[in-house]
């Protein structure tokens, strides 16, 4: 599919070098580019997750007897009907 595109000057002349060492057409090296950097935004993505970094925290903390976790479905709803309401929550 043709497509147009504007470089500036180093830029082009560093495109137009790269395909000159490596014996490929500008477009060629231009899609190898393209794709080289996609795999790389994919392979960043795929590394660990926040949970995976805090994965050995979870559920080894005590809230001191506050029972923080206690009820927090019906605590939660609360929040949203006082929201709906246009009540600040407490």
């Amino acid at each position: 599919m043709p497509m147009s595109l504007r470089l500036d000057a180093e830029t082009e002349r560093l495109v137009n070098r790269l395909a000159r060492t490596r014996r490929q057409t500008k477009s060629e090296v231009l899609r190898e580019a393209v794709r080289a950097l996609a795999k790389e935004q994919q392979t960043s993505r795929s590394g660990p997750t926040l949970h995976d970094a805090i994965a050995h925290h979870i559920g080894c903390f005590d809230s001191g007897g506050m029972n923080l976790s206690a009820k927090t479905g019906r605590r939660f709803a609360a929040l949203l009907a006082e929201r709906a309401r246009g009540r600040r929550p407490r």
